[in-house]
């Protein structure tokens, strides 16, 4: 088997309305030999795999894929399910997936769900080396398979600290958006109304509070200062300056690095210089400032305050184990390092317990060996400090902290000034007020880590991301989202994307738009080029100024990626037309359809789906809409537009000329359709129905009729305001109409309003890209001789086809009309213009169907063009 094709879908897809794996799979010689042909293939399979019972299938209950599978089925869909199921066995959540026919015998597509997409490729991977062995019984290591996938996961995974805020907003319906791979840099909501974290740190977390956190002196004097208590201690540069400061002092003290975390280079309860040598030592190798402070005797607590608020408490124990009266020290660690809860660093609930120099020397105060049997009952410690990232364990005591204590732990945090903060106490107890016994403040961490509280090694988790997303989200009624509009269609996307943005702008939003052409961010252009993917969705969304997101939506980047967004406010479905079939598996009308509708489907249930009720398969494809129904028309009469507005639904049409919002018994004008200049006075009526569409749009994100007619009154179909789509300019009795009509039913459409611009003669400039059939361009050769007098063809991208392959099949179109229209083939796009410069006179109309539209323009500007010569357009004398 060979996989062709293998991506995410980031986001809903043709395939699926959750993001999904798409893998296009060559099954090869496996289409002659479905499963039932495989001896012992569901018993091999279920021992590998035991938990393929609960695969359900299209059979509907528990055991249909493994019934499927016995009575045949083929090597594509049995890697759907084995991608699923390795997935779901490294700890992530997943049972959605389909696999269907293509076009091609032995070729199918293989969709599956993903929670991570890392996992979700490298699962399909596997899935296809394991399904392939089992299907040549061949052998199959499962460990090895699992143990790679979870180097994967492990690779990949968020720590517990971040998972557990990113969780909470999951819960709240919160959008979230890795923003980096290498660490926990997360964005939450959108827009304008996003927020960002790092690991435990927020985009509120307080610079200045940041710094007195990580500066350990600093942190002593700010809260001495304020009478928290906090150990007497004096930062030093020497051995030397730390024998005097025990003088001071006196042991028992602690050594620390005046900056670092994780307690690396702590080192407690030191008695005596030599202790005091070493510590000092160790604690100099991680900074060369390290502070000697008085000795706190007491258990080590870490409070944790969110918001302002005490959120969590946790007793802390260094790493340790118990005797047994038969082990000896180093086999109870080995022992306690095979709990199933320790892993490496962050992964487990637990870390490993690793013995280091801190460990050994430890163990010899306490006249203890690795060898030597530890008795019965009796603990052994093994670090000084209590941090779980050294092997600690925590136990859960939210519920029993004194008010007295829990007032002194927020009072912490607002002195220091951290939104997040955890607080390292040393205390007998957290059930009675710190000036009643033995206690200090030893630290204080900005970014602390949440895993002692959310799954403590004793005691009641705690929920604490949930007051994260509480504090950056604190009005539930607030969304975390901005609106999303998503246009889709054949052709009219890139205007009605341009248009509506100008509506919103107009009426004072701020508004991020991609389209074919370009990014804007509140009408500034941030970048040029054909943005109308799912990577334009998440450069707009991710913009902390955009109220409103307006996104054109192309068939393509539905098909390679999906929408790039979870979901829409507003979803516009223009039209369904011939154009690019053949490619990613459409091959036809319906199945374009069904692609298109994508962006319906996705939208939310509060939104609205706005559809041209003049196309057949749009009307037919409100089946799939999600949310409120806006129809838009050129034809008030039809019956199914009566019904709706009967049901008080709304639909935005022409009658008697004026743009028109209908809804039950009310008719209220918008425009006279002559006062947008989009449409050229009415006659360029595929812009009507793009204003009807920007206009039901706008209507639906909130909108009044006054804004829209202000927005439709105002823009104008100019190279600054709509680039490239039917841009008509004139100088020296020379017209020209730029746009980008690169299909058939684009160019019929341009060809209606082509044929009311009078005209002396009509000279063309055109193309199309390679990967349209031939058919296509052969009807796009014969429309373009229908419209012109004269027809120079270049060639922009063959992609795929033999040099000057798609300029032939356009002339010989062009040729098989047999009118007086004269082709030519230039290659080159600039060098056509030119020469349609140089052929035009006054009286002309140049139609140019081009790319470099800017060039063009500055080209055009810059001529002089001659009278026309005593010839009229036959070559007659006049």
């Amino acid at each position: 088997m060979t996989i062709l094709e293998h991506r995410a879908l980031r986001g809903p897809n043709y395939y699926s309305r959750y993001p999904a794996i798409y893998m296009r799979l060559d099954i090869g010689d496996l289409e002659e030999r479905p499963s039932d042909t495989v001896p012992g293939i569901v018993e091999r399979i279920t021992a590998l795999l035991p938990t393929l019972q609960e695969h359900r299938c299209s059979v509907g209950r528990p055991g249909g894929f493994l019934e499927r599978l016995g009575r045949g089925t083929w090597a594509g869909h049995v890697v759907e399910h084995v991608a699923i199921e390795l997935q779901n066995l490294i700890g992530f959540s997943v049972g959605y997936g389909k696999t269907v026919d293509s076009y091609q015998k032995g070729i199918y597509n293989v969709v599956y769900r993903y929670r991570d997409e890392a996992c979700g490729l490298a699962a399909g991977i596997e899935a296809v080396e394991l399904v392939n062995r089992l299907f040549h019984t061949a052998e199959i290591d499962m460990p090895a398979i699992i143990d790679r996938l979870k180097a994967v996961r492990d690779a990949h995974m968020l720590g517990p600290s971040t998972a557990s805020i990113v969780a909470a907003a999951e819960r709240r319906g919160i959008p979230y958006t890795r923003l980096s791979e290498e660490n926990s840099y997360i964005q939450f909501g959108q827009g304008h109304r996003q927020q960002r974290i790092q690991a435990t740190v927020t985009g509120h977390t307080d610079l200045i509070g940041f710094g007195i956190a990580d500066d350990k002196e600093w942190t002593k004097q700010v809260l001495g200062d304020a009478g928290i208590p906090v150990p007497r201690g004096r930062v030093c540069g020497s051995f030397e300056e730390a024998l005097e400061a025990i003088r001071a002092i006196g042991y028992p003290v602690a050594v620390k690095p005046v900056i670092g975390n994780h307690g690396r280079g702590v080192s407690t309860n030191i008695e005596d210089d030599q202790a005091l040598h070493d510590a000092f030592s160790i604690a100099a190798h991680r900074n060369p400032a390290v502070i000697v402070e008085q000795y706190i005797r007491g258990e080590d607590h870490r409070l944790l305050v969110i918001d302002g608020k005490l959120v969590a408490a946790a007793r802390r124990r260094p790493a340790h184990v118990v005797g047994n009266g038969v082990d000896t020290l180093q086999a109870l660690v080995d022992e306690e390092n095979r709990d199933p809860r320790r892993g490496v660093g962050h992964e487990n609930l637990l870390t490993q317990i690793q013995l280091d120099e801190q460990s050994l020397r430890l163990i010899d105060q306490q006249d203890l060996t690795l060898q030597g049997v530890i008795p019965a009952g009796e603990m052994v410690f093994l670090k000084s400090t209590a941090n779980l990232s050294t092997g600690g364990t925590a136990t859960d005591v939210t519920d029993d902290v004194h008010p007295e204590v829990r007032y002194a732990a927020e009072r912490i945090a607002r002195l220091v000034g951290l939104d997040i903060i955890g607080i390292d106490l040393l205390a007998e107890t957290l059930t009675r007020p710190l000036e009643e016994q033995s206690a200090a403040v030893v630290e204080v961490n900005a970014g602390p880590g949440f895993r002692m509280h959310l799954s403590p090694t004793h005691g009641s988790g705690r929920d604490v991301g949930q007051h994260v997303i509480d504090m950056l989200f604190p009005d539930s009624e607030t969304d975390a989202r901005i609106p999303i509009t998503a246009v889709t269609g054949t052709n009219g996307k890139t205007t009605t994307v341009r248009l509506l943005s100008h509506l919103l702008r107009q009426a004072g939003r701020n508004v991020g738009m991609a389209c074919t052409g370009a990014i804007e961010i509140d009408n500034h252009v941030i970048m040029r080029g054909d943005y109308s993917g799912p990577q334009a969705a998440a450069i707009v969304l991710r913009e902390p100024t955009v109220e409103y997101a307006v996104l054109e939506v192309a068939r393509g980047g539905i098909m390679r990626r999906g929408l790039g967004f979870d979901e829409c406010d507003v979803g516009v479905l223009l039209n369904i037309a011939s154009d690019h079939l053949g490619e990613h598996d459409i091959h036809t009308l319906d199945e374009l359809a069904r692609c298109k509708t994508v962006v319906i489907d996705a939208v939310s249930k509060s939104g609205t789906a706005v559809l041209n009720a003049d196309d057949p398969r749009v009307l037919a494809g409100q089946e799939w809409a999600r949310g409120d129904i806006i129809f838009f028309t050129l034809n008030p009469d039809s019956r199914a537009i009566r019904q709706h507005v009967r049901d008080h639904g709304v639909a935005f049409t022409v009658h008697n000329e004026r743009i028109v919002m209908r809804q039950g018994h009310v008719e209220a004008e918008v425009i006279p359709v002559v006062d947008v200049p989009l449409t050229f006075e009415g006659h360029a009526r595929f812009n009507v129905a793009n204003a009807l569409a920007a206009s039901a749009a706008a209507y639906a994100l909130g909108l009044s009729i006054a804004d829209i007619q202000m927005g439709l009154r105002t823009f104008h179909p100019t190279p600054g305001q709509n680039p490239g789509r039917t841009n008509l300019i004139e100088a020296d009795g020379i017209k020209v109409l730029i746009d980008y009509g690169h299909n058939v039913p684009a160019l019929e459409a341009l060809g209606e309003l082509v044929g009311c611009i009078s005209a002396r003669r009509r000279i063309g400039v055109a193309s199309a890209p390679g990967n349209r059939r031939d058919e296509d361009l052969f009807t796009l050769g014969t429309l373009l001789a229908r419209m012109h007098d004269v027809v120079y063809i270049y060639e922009t991208d063959p992609r795929g086809r033999a040099i000057g392959d798609a300029a032939g099949l356009l002339r010989d179109g062009a040729e098989s009309v047999g009118s007086d229209c004269r082709v030519e083939i230039i290659m080159e796009e600039a060098q056509a213009v030119d020469r349609a410069f140089d052929e035009a006179s006054e009286g002309d109309l140049l139609v140019l169907l081009i790319d470099d539209v800017e060039g063009a323009i500055e080209r055009f500007r810059g001529r002089r063009f001659t009278p026309p010569s005593s010839t009229d357009p036959s070559g007659e004398p006049t």
